[in-house]
This record gives C-alpha cells, sequence and structure tokens, in this order.
C-alpha cells in the first residue's frame, strides 16, 4: 500500500527547493551539474560503504521500498489469532494447542506456542523471546542507520565540493567574465549535499526507525499474548488487553 504521506512530503520538498529556485529568476537548468553529482553521490556513497558491511548495505537499499510502499499494520487479525488459540488452551488445556500451532501466520507467535507446549517456565520464555524481539529490532534499525550516516556525509562533501569548485575559479581570476558563473556552479555541490541530506536520507532514515518501532510493538503484541496463553488469562481479558497496542500504531 502506498505511503502516500511519505510520497507527498518527497514532492514536495524536493518541489518547493526546485519551485523556489524558478520563482528567484533562476531556472532549473542552473542546478544540474554533472560534476557536483559525481562529487557528492561518490563522496557520500564511498564514505558510507567505508562505514558499514556490505550486508547492511544491501539491507537498507532493499528497504527503499518499504519507505515509500507501507506494510500492513493492521492488528486485529493478530489479536484475533491470539484470542482463538487463549481460548482453545483455556478450554482444553495447554497440550490442545500444539495442534492448532501449524496454523499460525506469525513466526514469533508459533515459536512462542511451541515453549508453552514444552514446558518451559515463564520467566524463561518472557527472557528468550525479548531477547528476540531485540534482535530484530536492532537488525531492522540497520537501514535507518545507514541512511543517517550518509545523511552526515552529504553535506561535508558538498562543501567539498564547492572548495573544489573555488580552487578552478581562482585560476580563471585573468578573465573576470567567467568567474561569476565559476562561483555559481561551485556552489551547486553544496545545495546537492544539504538537500539530498534533509529532503531524502535523513527523512528516510527517520521513517525506517519509525518502521522498526512499529514491528517491535507487534512482536511485543505477541509476547504479552503468549504470556498470557501460558498464564491462563480470560480471552476476553486478554483481548482487552492487546487491544491497547492498536491505538499505538499509527500510519
Amino acid at each position: 500500500m502506498l505511503d502516500l504521506v511519505a510520497f507527498i512530503g518527497t514532492v514536495l520538498g524536493v518541489g518547493a527547493v526546485l519551485g523556489g529556485q524558478v520563482l528567484e529568476g533562476g531556472s532549473v537548468g542552473q542546478v544540474v551539474q554533472g560534476t557536483a553529482a559525481i562529487i557528492v553521490a561518490g563522496g557520500t556513497l564511498g564514505a558510507t560503504f567505508l562505514s558499514f558491511p556490505l550486508s547492511d548495505l544491501k539491507r537498507a537499499v532493499g528497504m527503499i521500498r518499504e519507505i515509500y510502499f507501507a506494510p500492513q499494520e493492521d492488528l486485529r487479525p493478530l489479536i484475533q489469532e491470539i484470542i482463538e488459540v487463549a481460548a482453545l488452551a483455556r478450554k482444553e488445556g495447554v497440550l490442545a494447542i500444539d495442534a492448532k500451532k501449524g496454523e499460525l501466520q506469525d513466526p514469533l507467535l508459533k515459536k512462542g506456542i511451541q515453549f508453552v507446549v514444552d514446558g518451559f517456565e515463564p520467566a524463561t520464555v518472557r527472557e528468550v523471546l525479548e531477547a528476540q524481539i531485540d534482535r530484530a529490532r536492532s537488525e531492522d534499525e540497520v537501514a535507518a542507520r545507514v541512511f543517517e550516516a550518509a545523511g552526515g556525509y552529504a553535506p561535508t562533501v558538498g562543501i567539498l565540493g564547492a572548495v573544489l569548485g573555488l580552487i578552478h575559479v581562482m585560476s580563471m581570476l585573468n578573465d573576470p567574465s567567467k568567474i561569476g558563473e565559476g562561483i555559481a556552479v561551485a556552489f551547486v555541490a553544496t545545495v546537492y549535499g544539504v538537500a539530498s541530506s534533509n529532503l531524502l536520507l535523513l527523512p528516510w532514515g527517520a521513517k525506517l526507525k519509525r518502521r522498526a518501532q512499529q514491528k517491535a510493538e507487534s512482536r511485543e503484541l505477541v509476547l504479552q499474548g503468549v504470556l498470557g496463553i501460558q498464564e491462563g488469562l480470560n480471552p476476553q481479558f486478554l483481548k482487552e488487553k492487546l487491544e491497547v497496542f492498536l491505538g499505538e500504531k499509527s500510519a
């Protein structure tokens, strides 16, 4: 499902910058400079590649789609699945839910139910599942850290590109007619660095952090559901307890 807010935000941010350039009497062509783009893109990518292993970089690229196409976030089917298991366990006993385990869709819920069936202590179940939740959240936040790092490098590389451009301008002092144009071109690199950082890279990182938080909330719901089943809570009470998480979800 298209994340309309993310799409509008990207178009609005980039469009406002380019629109402001046109309204000021300039043109879009004035900020289209191949050399500046190579310096900023290449320098930022190089610094980012140096900072992270290949697996993290691949994960970050793969997560770009998730920024603009939001995953399904309705937790009601998951809650209903947990309640059905809880009702079966309360009616026929914990061992009766072993057959139900194969029908479960959520892998963490399936693993938690297996722990319950195997007779693990509640404290052990909580400890193991919490460790898996923390690990999964850390992995989900990898992409966010990659984009945040790139967003930190881009403006500095842009300044570097501007300095290189100014060095080139200094070599043209014997031709004053070219100095103004040369300076304008030099600062395009700064524009690229600052714009890519603040309009794309850092917002992407923030969005993916929010996605990671939402996934962690879903896993916490599963944890509470598994513990409730093991404790033998009334299914209706457990449902009300889990529905608290519905108020914490946002698109």
